[in-house]
Protein backbone atom coordinates (compact mmCIF):
# COMPACT_ATOMS: atom_id res chain seq x y z
CA UNK A 1 0.00 0.00 0.00
CA UNK A 2 0.98 3.87 -0.19
CA UNK A 3 0.21 5.33 3.10
CA UNK A 4 0.36 8.57 4.52
CA UNK A 5 1.07 9.36 7.45
CA UNK A 6 0.85 12.32 9.57
CA UNK A 7 2.88 13.27 12.66
CA UNK A 8 4.98 10.55 10.85
CA UNK A 9 8.71 11.75 12.52
CA UNK A 10 7.50 11.86 15.76
CA UNK A 11 8.09 8.97 18.43
CA UNK A 12 5.57 6.89 17.62
CA UNK A 13 4.92 7.64 14.09
CA UNK A 14 8.74 6.83 13.34
CA UNK A 15 8.56 3.63 14.91
CA UNK A 16 5.00 3.09 12.74
CA UNK A 17 7.16 4.03 9.43
CA UNK A 18 9.93 1.82 10.49
CA UNK A 19 7.24 -1.35 10.61
CA UNK A 20 5.71 -0.13 7.54
CA UNK A 21 8.93 0.07 5.62
CA UNK A 22 10.05 -3.53 6.51
CA UNK A 23 6.21 -4.71 5.61
CA UNK A 24 7.07 -3.31 1.86
CA UNK A 25 4.70 -0.43 2.07
CA UNK A 26 5.41 3.02 0.71
CA UNK A 27 5.51 6.11 3.35
CA UNK A 28 4.92 9.45 2.78
CA UNK A 29 4.81 11.27 6.16
CA UNK A 30 3.77 15.11 6.91
CA UNK A 31 4.70 16.94 9.77
CA UNK A 32 4.97 19.87 10.87
CA UNK A 33 8.08 19.38 13.47
CA UNK A 34 6.36 21.05 16.40
CA UNK A 35 7.69 18.13 18.61
CA UNK A 36 9.47 15.84 16.52
CA UNK A 37 12.61 15.72 14.56
CA UNK A 38 13.16 15.01 10.89
CA UNK A 39 16.60 13.41 12.32
CA UNK A 40 14.15 10.55 13.03
CA UNK A 41 13.07 9.52 9.66
CA UNK A 42 17.12 10.08 8.34
CA UNK A 43 17.90 7.09 10.82
CA UNK A 44 14.91 4.80 9.99
CA UNK A 45 15.75 5.13 6.55
CA UNK A 46 19.24 3.76 7.39
CA UNK A 47 17.60 1.01 9.52
CA UNK A 48 15.50 -0.01 6.63
CA UNK A 49 17.16 1.06 3.37
CA UNK A 50 14.10 2.88 2.44
CA UNK A 51 13.19 6.31 2.71
CA UNK A 52 9.88 7.77 3.01
CA UNK A 53 9.44 11.16 1.45
CA UNK A 54 9.07 14.21 3.97
CA UNK A 55 7.14 16.74 3.40
CA UNK A 56 6.83 19.39 6.28
CA UNK A 57 3.65 20.77 6.96
CA UNK A 58 0.51 21.41 8.81
CA UNK A 59 -2.48 19.15 9.13
CA UNK A 60 -5.13 22.35 9.43
CA UNK A 61 -3.55 23.47 5.69
CA UNK A 62 -6.47 22.54 3.67
CA UNK A 63 -4.92 23.88 0.25
CA UNK A 64 -1.87 21.60 1.23
CA UNK A 65 -3.32 18.86 1.50
CA UNK A 66 -5.60 18.44 -0.81
CA UNK A 67 -2.40 19.11 -3.22
CA UNK A 68 -0.38 16.13 -1.61
CA UNK A 69 -3.51 13.98 -2.07
CA UNK A 70 -3.21 15.27 -5.96
CA UNK A 71 0.18 14.20 -6.11
CA UNK A 72 0.10 11.03 -4.57
CA UNK A 73 -2.42 7.75 -4.75
CA UNK A 74 -2.73 6.68 -1.29
CA UNK A 75 -4.06 3.87 0.07
CA UNK A 76 -5.18 4.80 3.83
CA UNK A 77 -3.80 7.72 6.36
CA UNK A 78 -2.26 6.68 9.35
CA UNK A 79 -3.14 9.66 11.56
CA UNK A 80 -0.80 10.60 14.64
CA UNK A 81 -0.21 14.61 14.29
CA UNK A 82 -1.81 16.12 17.54
CA UNK A 83 -0.46 17.62 20.95
CA UNK A 84 -0.20 15.51 23.74
CA UNK A 85 0.68 17.38 26.53
CA UNK A 86 -2.20 16.74 29.54
CA UNK A 87 -1.21 19.76 31.59
CA UNK A 88 -0.56 21.81 28.35
CA UNK A 89 -4.16 20.79 27.15
CA UNK A 90 -5.44 22.24 30.73
CA UNK A 91 -3.55 25.76 30.69
CA UNK A 92 -4.15 26.16 26.47
CA UNK A 93 -7.70 23.98 25.65
CA UNK A 94 -7.86 26.21 22.45
CA UNK A 95 -4.46 24.62 21.30
CA UNK A 96 -5.78 21.17 21.43
CA UNK A 97 -9.06 21.75 20.14
CA UNK A 98 -8.13 23.74 16.92
CA UNK A 99 -4.69 21.09 16.45
CA UNK A 100 -6.28 18.11 17.23
CA UNK A 101 -10.30 18.50 16.49
CA UNK A 102 -9.85 20.82 13.93
CA UNK A 103 -7.08 19.35 12.23
CA UNK A 104 -8.35 15.92 12.09
CA UNK A 105 -11.76 17.75 10.49
CA UNK A 106 -9.72 19.42 7.46
CA UNK A 107 -7.59 16.08 7.37
CA UNK A 108 -10.92 13.89 6.85
CA UNK A 109 -12.45 16.65 4.28
CA UNK A 110 -9.34 16.22 2.28
CA UNK A 111 -9.30 12.61 2.33
CA UNK A 112 -13.03 12.35 1.00
CA UNK A 113 -12.01 15.17 -1.43
CA UNK A 114 -9.91 12.42 -3.02
CA UNK A 115 -11.80 9.44 -2.35
CA UNK A 116 -9.07 8.14 0.01
CA UNK A 117 -11.51 6.71 2.73
CA UNK A 118 -9.08 4.31 4.99
CA UNK A 119 -8.23 5.64 8.13
CA UNK A 120 -6.30 4.75 11.13
CA UNK A 121 -6.82 7.43 14.07
CA UNK A 122 -4.13 7.74 17.09
CA UNK A 123 -6.34 7.81 19.86
CA UNK A 124 -5.55 7.22 23.54
CA UNK A 125 -7.12 5.67 26.54
CA UNK A 126 -7.90 8.67 27.74
CA UNK A 127 -11.07 8.27 26.46
CA UNK A 128 -11.97 6.13 29.18
CA UNK A 129 -12.01 8.83 32.05
CA UNK A 130 -11.77 7.42 35.30
CA UNK A 131 -12.66 3.85 34.42
CA UNK A 132 -15.65 2.25 37.11
CA UNK A 133 -13.75 -1.03 36.87
CA UNK A 134 -10.45 -2.87 35.02
CA UNK A 135 -9.65 -3.98 32.79
CA UNK A 136 -10.91 -1.58 30.43
CA UNK A 137 -12.71 -2.52 27.12
CA UNK A 138 -14.21 -1.40 24.07
CA UNK A 139 -17.92 -1.07 25.39
CA UNK A 140 -16.97 1.13 28.43
CA UNK A 141 -18.74 4.63 28.49
CA UNK A 142 -16.78 6.64 27.15
CA UNK A 143 -15.71 10.21 28.71
CA UNK A 144 -12.86 12.06 29.85
CA UNK A 145 -10.68 14.15 32.43
CA UNK A 146 -9.04 16.86 30.62
CA UNK A 147 -8.87 18.69 27.44
CA UNK A 148 -6.37 16.41 25.35
CA UNK A 149 -8.47 13.49 26.15
CA UNK A 150 -12.04 15.58 25.46
CA UNK A 151 -9.89 16.33 22.27
CA UNK A 152 -9.40 12.60 21.34
CA UNK A 153 -13.02 11.77 22.01
CA UNK A 154 -14.44 14.31 19.74
CA UNK A 155 -12.16 13.15 17.01
CA UNK A 156 -13.58 9.47 17.55
CA UNK A 157 -17.00 11.03 17.58
CA UNK A 158 -16.53 12.63 14.34
CA UNK A 159 -15.16 9.33 12.67
CA UNK A 160 -17.93 7.53 14.15
CA UNK A 161 -20.72 10.34 12.65
CA UNK A 162 -18.48 10.26 9.41
CA UNK A 163 -19.05 6.20 9.19
CA UNK A 164 -22.69 6.50 9.96
CA UNK A 165 -23.08 9.37 7.21
CA UNK A 166 -21.40 7.55 4.05
CA UNK A 167 -20.73 3.75 4.34
CA UNK A 168 -17.57 3.96 2.68
CA UNK A 169 -15.47 4.99 5.46
CA UNK A 170 -13.39 2.56 6.85
CA UNK A 171 -11.81 3.34 10.27
CA UNK A 172 -9.83 1.81 13.55
CA UNK A 173 -9.34 3.46 16.60
CA UNK A 174 -6.66 2.41 18.26
CA UNK A 175 -7.02 3.39 21.73
CA UNK A 176 -3.49 2.88 22.91
CA UNK A 177 -2.50 2.74 26.93
CA UNK A 178 1.28 4.34 27.34
CA UNK A 179 3.86 4.00 25.01
CA UNK A 180 7.37 3.27 25.77
CA UNK A 181 10.83 1.80 25.07
CA UNK A 182 12.71 2.19 21.48
CA UNK A 183 13.90 0.33 18.67
CA UNK A 184 15.90 -2.25 20.08
CA UNK A 185 18.93 -0.75 17.55
CA UNK A 186 19.07 2.52 20.07
CA UNK A 187 18.48 4.58 16.73
CA UNK A 188 15.14 5.88 17.31
CA UNK A 189 13.09 6.73 20.12
CA UNK A 190 10.99 9.40 22.49
CA UNK A 191 12.17 13.01 22.21
CA UNK A 192 10.29 15.03 24.47
CA UNK A 193 11.02 18.58 24.00
CA UNK A 194 11.52 20.61 27.40
CA UNK A 195 10.34 18.21 30.07
CA UNK A 196 9.15 15.17 29.83
CA UNK A 197 5.38 15.01 30.29
CA UNK A 198 5.63 11.03 30.08
CA UNK A 199 6.91 8.74 32.93
CA UNK A 200 9.85 6.71 30.98
CA UNK A 201 11.40 9.65 29.33
CA UNK A 202 11.94 11.43 32.53
CA UNK A 203 13.19 8.20 34.12
CA UNK A 204 15.57 7.48 31.69
CA UNK A 205 16.82 11.49 31.99
CA UNK A 206 17.44 11.21 35.63
CA UNK A 207 19.39 8.27 35.06
CA UNK A 208 21.62 9.85 32.25
CA UNK A 209 22.03 12.87 34.55
CA UNK A 210 20.47 15.28 32.63
CA UNK A 211 17.71 16.08 35.28
CA UNK A 212 18.39 15.17 39.09
CA UNK A 213 15.15 13.60 40.25
CA UNK A 214 12.02 11.73 39.51
CA UNK A 215 8.82 13.65 40.81
CA UNK A 216 6.11 10.98 41.40
CA UNK A 217 3.18 12.44 41.95
CA UNK A 218 1.05 11.03 44.56
CA UNK A 219 1.90 7.85 46.49
CA UNK A 220 -1.73 7.46 48.45
CA UNK A 221 -3.83 6.20 45.30
CA UNK A 222 -5.55 3.19 46.02
CA UNK A 223 -2.69 0.52 44.28
CA UNK A 224 -0.64 -1.94 45.87
CA UNK A 225 1.81 1.12 46.51
CA UNK A 226 0.38 4.35 46.30
CA UNK A 227 1.50 5.37 42.99
CA UNK A 228 -0.48 4.96 39.67
CA UNK A 229 -0.84 2.15 37.84
CA UNK A 230 -0.73 1.94 34.18
CA UNK A 231 -0.39 -0.34 31.31
CA UNK A 232 2.88 0.16 29.91
CA UNK A 233 3.14 -0.82 26.06
CA UNK A 234 6.30 -1.16 24.17
CA UNK A 235 6.47 1.15 21.34
CA UNK A 236 7.74 -1.83 18.73
CA UNK A 237 4.29 -3.54 20.01
CA UNK A 238 2.27 -0.38 19.43
CA UNK A 239 3.66 -0.05 15.91
CA UNK A 240 2.98 -3.60 14.94
CA UNK A 241 -0.54 -2.71 16.13
CA UNK A 242 -0.83 0.27 13.40
CA UNK A 243 0.65 -2.70 10.65
CA UNK A 244 -2.17 -5.35 11.43
CA UNK A 245 -5.18 -2.32 11.77
CA UNK A 246 -3.45 -0.91 8.19
CA UNK A 247 -3.55 -4.84 6.84
CA UNK A 248 -7.26 -5.17 8.15
CA UNK A 249 -8.91 -2.02 7.46
CA UNK A 250 -10.00 -3.37 3.56
CA UNK A 251 -12.07 -6.04 5.48
CA UNK A 252 -13.79 -3.67 7.85
CA UNK A 253 -17.17 -1.67 7.17
CA UNK A 254 -17.82 1.77 9.08
CA UNK A 255 -15.42 2.73 12.47
CA UNK A 256 -14.00 0.34 15.51
CA UNK A 257 -12.33 1.07 18.24
CA UNK A 258 -9.58 -1.06 19.17
CA UNK A 259 -7.32 -1.34 22.77
CA UNK A 260 -4.03 -1.53 22.54
CA UNK A 261 -2.18 -2.61 25.13
CA UNK A 262 -0.50 -5.38 27.35
CA UNK A 263 -3.45 -5.89 30.18
CA UNK A 264 -0.63 -5.55 32.50
CA UNK A 265 -0.82 -2.52 34.75
CA UNK A 266 3.01 -1.20 36.61
CA UNK A 267 2.86 1.33 38.98
CA UNK A 268 5.19 4.18 38.53
CA UNK A 269 7.35 2.72 41.63
CA UNK A 270 7.36 -0.67 39.57
CA UNK A 271 8.83 0.86 36.81
CA UNK A 272 11.34 2.59 38.15
CA UNK A 273 12.56 -0.55 40.41
CA UNK A 274 12.32 -2.48 36.92
CA UNK A 275 14.43 0.53 35.37
CA UNK A 276 17.39 0.49 37.95
CA UNK A 277 17.68 -3.25 38.48
CA UNK A 278 17.66 -4.17 34.30
CA UNK A 279 20.34 -1.53 33.49
CA UNK A 280 22.09 -1.16 36.84
CA UNK A 281 21.47 2.73 37.01
CA UNK A 282 20.14 4.59 40.21
CA UNK A 283 17.59 6.45 39.53
CA UNK A 284 16.60 9.42 42.68
CA UNK A 285 13.01 10.30 42.83
CA UNK A 286 10.72 12.16 45.82
CA UNK A 287 6.87 12.05 46.20
CA UNK A 288 5.12 15.11 44.81
CA UNK A 289 1.61 15.66 45.46
CA UNK A 290 -1.08 14.33 42.84
CA UNK A 291 -1.32 16.14 39.85
CA UNK A 292 -4.97 17.51 38.52
CA UNK A 293 -6.51 14.94 36.15
CA UNK A 294 -4.68 11.76 36.86
CA UNK A 295 -6.21 8.41 37.67
CA UNK A 296 -5.35 6.27 40.28
CA UNK A 297 -5.29 3.15 37.76
CA UNK A 298 -5.68 2.11 34.05
CA UNK A 299 -5.15 -1.22 31.97
CA UNK A 300 -6.69 -2.71 29.07
CA UNK A 301 -8.16 -5.82 28.16
CA UNK A 302 -6.86 -6.38 23.89
CA UNK A 303 -8.89 -9.47 23.09
CA UNK A 304 -10.52 -7.54 20.73
CA UNK A 305 -7.43 -6.57 18.77
CA UNK A 306 -6.14 -10.36 19.24
CA UNK A 307 -9.10 -11.17 17.53
CA UNK A 308 -10.00 -9.09 15.02
CA UNK A 309 -6.14 -7.92 13.99
CA UNK A 310 -4.58 -11.07 15.07
CA UNK A 311 -2.12 -8.83 16.91
CA UNK A 312 -0.93 -9.24 20.30
CA UNK A 313 1.63 -7.10 22.48
CA UNK A 314 5.08 -9.95 23.17
CA UNK A 315 7.22 -7.49 24.51
CA UNK A 316 8.11 -7.57 28.20
CA UNK A 317 8.32 -4.92 31.04
CA UNK A 318 12.74 -5.93 30.87
CA UNK A 319 12.27 -5.01 27.37
CA UNK A 320 10.52 -1.73 27.68
CA UNK A 321 13.21 -0.97 29.89
CA UNK A 322 16.60 -1.76 28.51
CA UNK A 323 15.32 -0.42 25.15
CA UNK A 324 14.60 2.92 26.89
CA UNK A 325 17.83 2.74 28.58
CA UNK A 326 19.66 1.79 25.00
CA UNK A 327 18.05 4.94 23.39
CA UNK A 328 18.73 7.08 26.35
CA UNK A 329 22.50 6.48 26.91
CA UNK A 330 23.11 6.30 23.00
CA UNK A 331 21.49 9.73 22.47
CA UNK A 332 22.02 11.73 25.77
CA UNK A 333 20.44 14.50 23.80
CA UNK A 334 18.12 13.05 22.02
CA UNK A 335 18.34 13.51 18.10
CA UNK A 336 20.11 17.23 18.93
Amino acid sequence: MKVLITGGAGYIGSHTVLCLHEAGHDVVVLDNLSNSSVESLKRVGELTNKCAQFIEGDIRDEQLLNRIFNEHAFDAVIHFAGLKAVGESVARPDLYYDNNVNGSMVLMRAMKAAGVMRLVFSSSATVYGDPASLPITEDFPLSATNPYGWSKLMVEQVCRDAAVADENWQIALLRYFNPVGAHESGRIGEDPNDIPNNLMPFISQVAVGKRAELSVFGDDYDTHDGTGVRDYIHVMDLARGHLAALNYLPKQKGCEAYNLGTGNGYSVLDMVKAFETQNQVPVPYRIAPRRPGDIAACYANAGKAEQVLGWTATMTQDDMVRDTWRWQSHNPNGYK
